[in-house]
């Protein structure tokens, strides 16, 4: 028997009392013109209570993202005045509308204000947690695959895509020479400077040329050369894929049966892989450069003794040191980037908030690794 009975044209909604279950039968058509008359109906509904509520939309005879937002709204409401609520679209096709809108909205947890207390304060950091295991699973997994598949490529060559090789070398490579070269110039120079300044006061001059050979070659070369590169080529490589991601050409490469592992992040790792030394060695050598002229101009060291001094002091093995960390370096700047490209989501604000922290991620793990090593060769005695 009816209760009630709203009508606005086009949109129609009418309340049946049954014994065992309320149902609200709406008619018409559920669409964004008519989305005000509607909401009025939807405000005033008001189910016997300690009765469940179907709402019946087997009568409507058209739906849209906004109808199908209201009838989601007016679920949510009810369901928090206790009610148990169905939705009973009556058609497949409203009930994939009706899926795909839900799946859209935000979560209640995540709408809701934040609590306070000492219990959410606890809960938060437990969630911060879990966030950053699953954070090191997906990144671990990532990097597992890129291994694989570039041991793959190496093993087999003739597989690997030398144009995009060839392409990502010269942008995350020699296109990187003049600022990695600018800047280890200008931190050799620093060097030098300070270290005058405080070997002068105990007439050890001389020694300035350990303090910017060891400091540059063993530590400051390749790491600040990784930073660069992380700034540089990391979040070009994150906001390239995350642009394709967005354009849904990742898809259509699946589609094609081409792996966006193999096109996209294996010639970006291998490039980096090659060139991220290259770009060490490069910056030793500016450097030095910077702080022989230092040296010469403030201590009056000339270039043959600061050559020479360099030869006689400062072995192979600071060099080594260096190098060995460079590969390591861009595996990681190379792969984070990479990683964070793959995770961008439908938005131009999730390309830039992704290619923000893989800087960010890219630049904390290159230091971890080399705090890592440090205490790796200063254990080893090298």
């Amino acid at each position: 028997m009816a209760a009630s009975l709203t009508r606005s044209a086009p949109p129609a909604l009418a309340v049946e009392d049954g014994p065992d279950r309320a149902v609200a039968r709406f008619g018409g058509r559920l669409v964004v013109a008519g989305l005000v008359a509607l909401e009025k109906m939807a405000a005033d509904l008001r189910p016997p209570a300690g009765k469940p509520v179907t709402l019946d939309l087997s009568e409507v005879e058209a739906l849209d993202t906004a109808g199908a937002w209201l009838i989601l709204q007016l679920k949510a409401r009810l369901e928090r005045e206790g009610a148990d609520v169905e939705i009973a679209p009556g058609e497949p096709a409203r009930a994939a509308l009706i899926e795909t809108v839900a799946r859209a909205l935000p979560d209640a947890e995540d709408a809701a204000p934040g609590r306070r207390g000492f219990v959410a304060w606890v809960e938060g950091i437990g969630a911060s947690v879990v966030g950053i295991k699953d954070t090191a699973v997906s990144l671990l997994g990532f990097l597992g695959l890129t291994l694989a598949r570039l041991t793959a490529g190496i093993l087999r060559p003739w597989t690997l895509r030398r144009a995009a090789l060839f392409h990502h070398m010269q942008e995350a490579g020699f296109n990187a020479f003049p600022i990695v070269a600018l800047m280890s110039f200008l931190i050799g120079i620093v060097l030098g400077f300070q270290g005058a300044s405080q070997l002068q006061q105990f007439g050890a001059e001389v020694f300035v040329v350990n303090l910017i050979a060891i400091s540059l070659l063993r530590e400051l070369g390749i790491l600040l050369t990784s930073i660069i590169v992380a700034g540089r080529s990391g979040s070009a490589f994150a906001a390239s894929i995350g642009s394709m991601k967005i354009r849904e050409e990742i898809d259509a490469m699946r589609t094609l049966g081409l792996d966006p592992i193999d096109v996209l992040v294996v010639p970006r790792t291998l490039a980096l892989l090659i060139m991220l030394p290259v770009l060490g060695f490069i910056s030793n050598i500016a450097g030095l450069l910077g702080g022989g002229l230092m040296a010469w101009v403030d201590l009056g060291v000339s270039p043959g003794m600061f050559v020479t001094r360099l030869y006689e002091t400062t072995g192979v093995w600071h060099l080594i040191v260096g190098m060995v960390k460079a590969p390591f370096f861009a595996i990681v700047i190379a792969v984070v980037g990479c990683w964070q490209g793959m995770l961008v989501g439908g938005s131009a604000e999730s390309v830039g908030q992704r290619t923000t922290q893989a800087v960010v991620t890219a630049i904390f793990l290159v230091i971890v690794i080399d705090a890592v090593f440090s205490i790796f060769f200063s254990e080893m005695g090298v």
